[in-house]
This record gives C-alpha cells, structure tokens and sequence, in this order.
C-alpha cells in the first residue's frame, strides 16, 4: 500500500514538473514576444515621434514663409539692419526710429509683405488680429448684395470693366467674381472678430494671411467697397440729397477721379498690381471701415507730417490702428510696450 502511494505521488510530481516546463516555455516565449513587441512600439513610437516633430517644424517653415505679416522684430535692431551707413538718409532714419523708441513706446514692429495690397493687408491684419467687429453700417446692411445693387439698381455696367489687382481680369463674369470676394470677406471677419481667445484668433489671422489667394479677396472686396462708397457719395452730391464728408470733395477734386468710373479705372484697378493706395484713399479706408488709423511716416521724421491720422476727423468710439512707413508705399506694423 505503502508503495502504491509513492507511486502515485511521484507521478504526480512528474506530472506537474513536465506541466511546469511546458508552461515555463510558454511563459519564456510569451515573455520574449512582449518583450520583442516592447522594444518594437517604443521604437515606431520614436520613429512617428520623430517623423511628427519633423513635419511640423516644416509645415510651420511653410507657414512663416508664406506668412504676409511677419512674426515681430525688435524695433531698434530692425532700423540698425536697414539703414546702415552714414548717409543723409539712413542717419535720418535712424534718428526716426530711436524717436519712436523713445517718445511713442513703440519697442517691436511686425514686416508686411512689400507688394501692391501693403497698406490694405496692414491695416485689415490688425482689425483681424485685434477682433474689431464690423462698422455699423455693414451691421446694418448685407454686403454681399452691394455689388447686384451697383450692378442693377444703380445701372453700374461698367463695374464689369473692374480689375482684380495682378489679375487684370474684365468681362461679364467680374459680377461673379466681386461676390465671391465679399462673401470671403465677410465670412472670415464674423468668423475672427467672434473669437474671444486672443491666441485664438492670432493662430486664425497667422493661417489666413499665408494664403495668398485667399488674402487677395479679402483686398478686393475692401476695393469694392471703396468704390461702392464712392458712388453713392456722388449720387449724393449730384442730388443734393445729403451733406457728404469733404474726403468725397477732396476725392473728385482730382482730374483722375472726378467720378466714379474715373475713379476706378484710374486709380482701384491698378491698386494690388501697379500701385498702392495715396493719401486721399487711406482717409477713405479709414473712413468706410470706421477706424482710426495713425500712421508714422518717417520720411517726414521733424515736420508736422510725420504724425497723421486717416480719416482727420473721426468718432471717438471709432478703434485705433497703428502704421508705419518710411515712403507713403510699403507699410509695416508698429508694436506698442510701456
């Protein structure tokens, strides 16, 4: 009996020794699997890792090249780049900016892109970037519906003969093409001035003005609407329905616009391609999207031009948006620390 119980003892030993090698095997690949499964995850994590990082720092590559406005640059060390040397010019415009440095506060200023919409893109940037909600007269009409009223309730068939900036586009279809540009126009400024986060709508103005194509609308519908403003000022004062703000006056006082087909041909449909905005038409732009704009002309660095304001008379409720340029062409942005 006593025999039988060893017997069966040590079979039972043997039994689970052969189980707990098989079952160690088991464990022993498994281990090894996960193991192996381990190291490989950890180094497609690395590699995705690495891949990502790489990606992103090339598409914000992308994204600072194609921008039109630049990330800002200190003031004093941007006038030190560009005006080196000991001529006339470049010390007076060295002394300009320290000016500006000292008296205005103004410690960085953000490059735009040299090109034909320079003023327009600097001043529609910061409109966009500081969330200014729309004038009050957009408010209370639809401005997609402004270029059907010029076209057929005012009898402007020549607005067919309008021009796209670089795109020296005329025909039948510029109706199409103007609405398309105001409902970009006004899609993107609800959508920005909505945003209450201010890095936000920073990272919003940053996306939208390194879009090139989608910047020119934004210009094109701000030119038309110049120009639809400029009609119903001279409807106005052929019939003497209303007083008119004397910028109108100032306006068609010139040879090249005294009305608004002159207006246009001479002057908005070369605007984006060959020329930029003059002085009559900033204190237009500031009036018809009812902002302040002061600019820093540092060519005219110990006049009484070296300060203007565009419009010279405005609301006080109106917001303030700040210029800089150092010939009445190109335009950059001036950044304000106290």
């Amino acid at each position: 009996g006593r025999h039988e119980v060893w017997s069966w003892k040590t079979a039972g030993k043997e039994s689970l020794c052969l189980m707990w090698q098989k079952v160690k095997v088991q464990l022993m690949l498994s281990m090894s699997f996960l193991t192996a499964l381990f190291w490989y995850c950890r180094r497609l994590y690395s590699f995705l890792a690495q891949l990502l990082k790489r990606w992103s720092n090339y598409l914000q590559r992308q994204l600072i090249r194609n921008l039109s406005v630049l990330p800002e640059v200190d003031l004093l060390g941007y006038s030190a780049r560009e005006w080196k040397g000991e001529t006339k010019q470049a010390k007076q415009m060295r002394e300009a900016y320290e000016e500006l440095f000292r008296s205005c506060h103004i410690k960085y200023l953000r490059q735009v892109r040299r090109d034909n919409y320079s003023v327009v893109r600097a001043v529609l940037f910061q409109i966009f970037n500081q969330g200014i909600p729309f004038p009050s007269w957009m408010k209370e009409r639809d401005i997609l519906k402004l270029p059907e009223k010029l076209l057929y309730s005012q009898g402007c068939n020549w607005i067919q003969q309008y021009s796209f900036g670089p795109e020296r586009y005329t025909g039948p279809n510029a109706f199409g093409k103007l609405r398309k540009c105001m409902e970009a126009l006004k899609t993107n400024w609800a959508e920005i001035s909505a945003t209450r986060d201010h890095e936000e709508r920073r990272s919003m103005c940053n996306t939208l003005f390194s879009d090139e194509s989608k910047e020119y609308q934004l210009y094109e519908a701000i030119k038309f609407i110049m120009l639809y403003e400029v009609v119903e000022a001279y409807e106005q004062i052929k019939s003497r329905d209303k007083p008119v703000h004397n910028l109108f006056s100032l306006l068609f006082a010139r040879d090249s616009s005294s009305d608004p087909l002159s207006f246009m041909m001479n002057h908005l449909n070369s605007i984006g391609d060959s020329i930029c905005l003059d002085q009559v038409e900033l204190f237009l732009l500031g009036y018809l999207l009812q902002v302040k704009i002061r600019v820093y002309r540092l060519h005219r660095f110990n006049t009484e031009e070296f300060q203007v304001n565009y419009p010279d008379e405005y609301r006080r409720e109106w917001n303030e948006i700040s210029l800089l340029t150092e010939d009445d062409h190109y335009y950059h942005i001036p950044l304000f620390r106290t």
